[in-house]
């Protein structure tokens, strides 16, 4: 630990988890080719909206027979229309270890009031018992929990013959770890987390099963328009070629498309995976030198390689006080816990992280904690 300050910056500061950092060499200039001032509902906007979904399905490597479609409201829009339009036939078992976890429990429970519903939560830091999970019941989980950086570990757990639907809120596990999409019939996530492309809209991936229940289920409440994934009983399938629900921002999707050819281009998937691995291990060796701080996720194989969350010896205030030395200094922006996490520090390692400012972003941390804790 070192009370001198370091000499070398990060040459990029943001390590928010979400928005998160945009791609490396991103400019405005980068958005040139978006369909400003047109309606997203003539052929140049459909066929860009329809662009953005097949690239989606490239890089994720989504199976030919699961749909894709491009909602709104971010991650939060694309759960929730997932949970009020397919929820009600079976009994639920949902999963919970952080903040977005509990919301989708709270949703279940106390708006859409659904009674045959068994919990199973864990403390921030630690995974529930998956082993515990009924499979002839729709199961709820998110892939990575964002606010605790605790991940399952991969599909094992699910079985292929399952009765009930597998429904998991990926938004921080997407284009960063490894999803088996056999092992799942819904699918969410928001792409400015991930890819840090602009906000405000989500990603509803379903499986020819998930297309099954809808079309085959009528929820006993209201369904808001926004929500409406059929008609007549049949899936709206313009949803899935690039007719949304309702309006987005063109100059959010030339984001995301940018950001995909970005992805295409160091290697799809595995390309994405080494660099988050990369980025994670760049903060596990520090730690490893570091006694004052610890993971928040204490299992490493449940260990998430985008959301890393930290701890950090002393009182609550010093992540506190760090955060804002930081923030002064230009060096790291939006790396406190979440609000209802534990005291510490949160840094974003997914792919459009740079491993090198991570790097020089470790020597800085150790200053702040000295300053923090300066008697």
């Amino acid at each position: 630990m070192t009370t001198t300050k370091p000499a070398v910056r990060p040459a990029n500061a943001h390590f928010s988890s979400g928005p998160c950092a945009k791609i490396p060499g991103w400019t405005v200039q980068s958005l040139h080719n978006a369909l400003t001032g047109r309606s997203h509902r003539s052929g140049e906007g459909k066929k860009r909206l329809k662009r953005a979904i097949e690239l989606t399905r490239e890089v994720l490597e989504v199976p030919a027979d699961y749909r894709i479609g491009i909602v709104p409201a971010s991650d939060t829009g694309a759960v929730e229309m997932a949970l009020w339009s397919l929820l009600g036939p079976r009994g639920i078992d949902i999963f919970a270890w952080e903040s977005f976890g509990d919301g989708w429990v709270s949703d279940v429970l106390k708006q859409l009031k659904l009674a045959d519903v068994r919990k199973f939560t864990a403390a921030y830091g630690a995974l529930p018992d998956l082993m515990q999970a009924d499979f002839s019941r729709d199961v709820i989980f998110t892939w990575n929990g964002t606010t605790s950086g605790v991940r399952v570990p991969d599909g094992s757990w699910i079985p292929a013959d399952r009765e009930g639907l597998t429904i998991c809120d990926a938004t921080s596990a997407a284009f960063a770890q490894d999803m088996d999409f056999s092992k799942l019939d819904v699918v969410t996530f928001s792409w400015q987390k991930v890819l840090g492309g602009e906000g405000a809209h989500g990603v509803l991936i379903l499986s020819p099963r998930a297309v099954a229940r809808l079309e085959s289920h009528t929820p006993a409440w209201p369904m808001p328009k926004i929500f409406r994934l059929t008609s007549g009983g049949k899936l709206i399938e313009g949803i899935f070629e690039g007719e949304t629900i309702n309006t987005p921002s063109m100059l959010c999707v030339e984001d995301y498309v940018v950001a995909l050819d970005w992805a295409k281009a160091v290697g799809g998937m595995k390309g994405l995976r080494a660099r988050a691995d990369a980025n994670a291990a760049v903060i596990d060796r520090w730690i490893g030198r570091t006694p004052t701080a610890h993971h928040l996720a204490k299992v490493e194989a449940t260990r998430s390689n985008t959301s890393v969350c930290l701890t950090l010896d002393g009182s609550p205030e010093v992540p506190k006080k760090m955060v804002k030395l930081l923030e002064a200094e230009k060096v790291a922006f939006d790396i406190g816990a979440y609000r209802d996490a534990p005291p510490g520090l949160r840094i974003w390692c997914g792919a459009t992280v740079e491993t090198s400012d991570l790097e020089k972003l470790m020597p800085w941390l150790d200053w702040a904690y000295a300053q923090a804790t300066i008697a």
